[in-house]
């Protein structure tokens, strides 16, 4: 009985841990969009978007605030027990100004305190001064006291006690992290006089004070935030009979320029009458409010504040790169419909021609590698041309006996060359040096041609300066919702694409499942390179730039096989993207060439880029601040945005479908295709993007064949001859 070797214990753990690591490809892409959204939640939280309440307590029985509460001063201690108020000194004002900091208001405050040599406390908000901390600041610097006033300002009488320590806690961070002090003063919001103390406010004002905290009310309201004009303003903000007084101003919330005016008067009308602004604690004769912070505090609140920062900085980047997103969709969608038009009526314009017709007989080429169950499809479907065709099936080192079953079909003008597998281009290099014609058409082992197709492909060819013509690909398996995605893709992303650069002549790509050349046209630039994954975006480019004009055929129509799973469709898409990539940096120097060359790089590499590199990776961001309005706000405003932009696309994938005279009932599932397949295309491209930034190579990655395509009309009949139906090796 012969033994059974055992992998060790390690192994098996060092296997199974590689099968279980996420690939680069997920992690990567799932690291940003987590970082994305919580810079989005950060800020939607700093804002006051998220978490905030905005609920009011109506006023409530004062039977259990104590009277000497009720009747005492607007300094309200009750600390470690405490039930104790004071008051300000005759002729003592302390200002106070809540809700800041605000960028345009509180420096004009500061300016004019500074100018007239007064101090006021500051009760800022958490949200307000983790994003302005350099006026918290500034407030600290020039002799002011800074007091809490809770981080988004809600009503504190409905909160719970966890609640109320966040709010304090956090407000404190953005405090310290900003001035890196502690303080000790605390002001309820919604709040007014000490009298309007009640029965539901109380029992928070006895636990702030638990907390550590004074509360600060006040005893002369400006009312400034109704904005009752200059005069009005310091009528009600000034004390009667000398007394001292702790002033309520705001400056933030609206526009405070009543405030700052009001001030510039105030101050030295009142100063001319023996008043002193000051801190609260120096108008008790009181220790000063603020505490220095060191250590792991203040780094923390250093952090706090970077963090903030960080997500204001974030999310203003990716306002813009929204607005560049639109602004590239709506130009490009334009584009496309206006030029796409033009282009469908110059060419169906009666008595249209290219030129002389072409009747000569051209080479078909067929790279195919393990193609068994496409390649017989393909091969009858070029033996119905209606178009002299001869066929070179470019075997590339197949194992599954791609070559035989061509061999086996025996029609004619069909011949198979075999060479050892070396990629695509280096089989249509080889299918080059063999063929006998001038004009050279390309197209893919999955493809099947229409009986029209390559006669349609080759008139443009009358014209001397066309060089190559790319033809109507088409999905020809679009059952599944992949293949409707994907149909309404080729419809009006590549076709009507094609058609705008055709116009502006300078199209990308000739798509490689239909494809025609002027033979001397690829030998003057030294045939199908190898340097990239796109070679057809390779070679189009190049031979832009040799002088030749790439022209779209429409009813040049080829049926292909698109992927029918999601893996099949990652592997072609990032072939495609990192391909285009590397032929866009191949290209570059044409941005600085001289001619034909130089114009191509000048229109065509910069529209490629944005439309084809820099628009999909931008495009997720509309999916994203549509989950962020609908979650935080505002929601109408941004469902309407989402809509316009989808209707937009509508418009533009009906005109497509009707230009290239196509059911519009596949468009039905263009939503859910906004929603899912652009996602999956972003992941793709953003992947290719890190393959390129990396250094990193990428095989050439062959998908999945069903062998289900056919043309309309049903298969070609088949002709085989003689009785060994042979089957491909597995």
């Amino acid at each position: 009985m012969g033994s059974r070797t055992r992998r060790p214990r390690a192994a098996n753990r060092a296997a199974d841990g590689a099968r279980r690591r996420v690939p680069m490809r997920l992690l990567l892409p799932t690291l940003v969009l987590a970082a994305l959204m919580a810079m989005l939640m950060l800020r939607g939280f700093v804002h006051s978007e998220i978490l905030a309440d905005h609920r009011i307590q109506p006023e409530a029985s004062t039977d259990k605030v104590p009277e000497k509460i009720l009747e005492g001063g607007p300094v309200i201690d009750t600390r470690s027990g405490r039930t104790a108020s004071m008051r300000v000194p005759d002729h003592q004002l302390v200002l106070t100004f809540d809700d800041g900091p605000d960028p345009t208001w509180t420096p004009k405050v500061l300016d004019v305190l500074k100018k007239h040599d007064a101090h006021a406390v500051f009760f800022v908000t958490g949200t307000m001064a983790s994003r302005y901390p350099d006026l918290v600041k500034r407030m600290v610097d020039e002799g002011h006291e800074v007091g809490l006033h809770t981080f988004n300002h809600p009503d504190l009488s409905y909160q719970s006690e966890q609640r109320i320590d966040w709010e304090l806690s956090t407000n404190q961070l953005a405090i310290t992290g900003a001035a890196g002090i502690r303080t000790s003063l605390f002001r309820p919001p919604y709040s007014s006089f000490a009298d309007a103390m009640d029965d539901k406010s109380w029992p928070v004002t006895q636990y702030i004070g638990s907390r550590g905290y004074i509360t600060v009310v006040n005893d002369t309201d400006s009312e400034d935030w109704k904005k009752p004009g200059v005069e009005e303003i310091i009528r009600r903000a000034t004390p009667k009979d000398g007394k001292g007084a702790i002033v309520l101003m705001h400056d933030s919330g609206g526009d405070r320029h009543q405030t700052v005016q009001a001030l510039d008067s105030f101050l030295p009308g009142l100063q001319a009458e023996g008043y002193r602004f000051q801190n609260l604690t120096e108008a008790l004769g009181a220790p000063s409010a603020h505490t220095r912070v060191t250590g792991s505090e203040l780094w923390k609140g250093k952090a706090w504040i970077f963090l903030v920062q960080a997500s204001e900085e974030a999310t203003g980047v990716l306002a813009v790169c929204l607005a560049i997103i639109g602004g590239l969709v709506i130009t490009r969608f334009v584009l496309m419909l206006v030029l796409s038009g033009a282009h469908a009526r110059r060419v169906r314009r009666r008595g249209f021609r290219w030129g002389p017709s072409v009747t000569e007989p051209v080479t078909v080429l067929v790279p195919a590698y393990n193609e068994a169950k496409c390649i017989e499809n393909t091969v009858r479907s070029l033996m119905a041309s209606e178009h002299p065709v001869e066929v070179i099936v470019i075997d590339d080192g197949s194992s599954d006996g791609t070559a035989r079953i061509v061999e086996d079909l025996r029609l004619p003008s069909v011949r198979v060359v075999r060479q050892h597998n070396a990629g695509k281009p280096a089989a249509l290099n080889r299918g080059l040096a063999n063929a006998s014609h001038d004009i050279i058409v390309m197209m893919d082992g999955d493809t099947v041609f229409e009986p029209a197709t390559v006669r349609e492909l080759v008139q443009p060819f009358g014209d001397p300066k066309v060089g190559a013509v790319a033809g109507n690909a088409k999905v020809g398996n679009r059952d599944s919702l992949i293949g409707a995605w994907q149909h309404i893709e080729y419809v009006m992303g590549f076709n009507l694409d094609r058609r705008m650069y055709d116009m502006l002549r300078c199209m990308p790509t000739i798509p490689g499942a239909v494809g025609a050349f002027r033979r001397s046209a690829l030998e003057r630039i030294g045939g199908m390179s190898d340097d990239t994954l796109a070679e057809d975006t390779d070679v189009t480019m190049a031979l832009h730039r040799d002088g030749w004009r790439v022209v779209y055929a429409e009813n040049a129509r080829a049926w292909t096989e698109a992927p029918e799973s999601v893996q099949q469709l990652w592997s072609q898409r990032y072939r495609w993207s990192y391909g285009t990539m590397q032929a866009i940096w191949k290209h570059r120097r044409a941005l600085v060439d001289k001619g034909p060359s130089g114009r191509f790089g000048r229109v065509g590499l910069p529209l490629v880029s944005l439309f084809m590199v820099v628009a999909p990776l931008l495009a997720p961001l509309i999916d994203v601040f549509l989950l962020y309005g609908l979650l935080f706000g505002p929601t109408e405003k941004t469902v309407v945005a989402w809509l316009g932009v989808l209707a937009i696309q509508a418009v533009c994938a009906a005109y497509a479908f009707r230009l290239d005279r196509e059911r519009m009932t596949h468009l039905i599932s263009l939503p859910l295709q906004q929603i899912l397949y652009r996602q999956l295309m972003y992941v793709v491209l953003l992947q290719s993007w890190i393959t390129a930034l990396t250094g990193g190579r990428l095989r050439w990655q062959k998908l999945r064949r069903t062998g289900v395509v056919e043309a309309p009309g049903g298969p070609v009949p088949h002709q085989r001859t003689g009785s060994n139906d042979r089957r491909p090796v597995a």
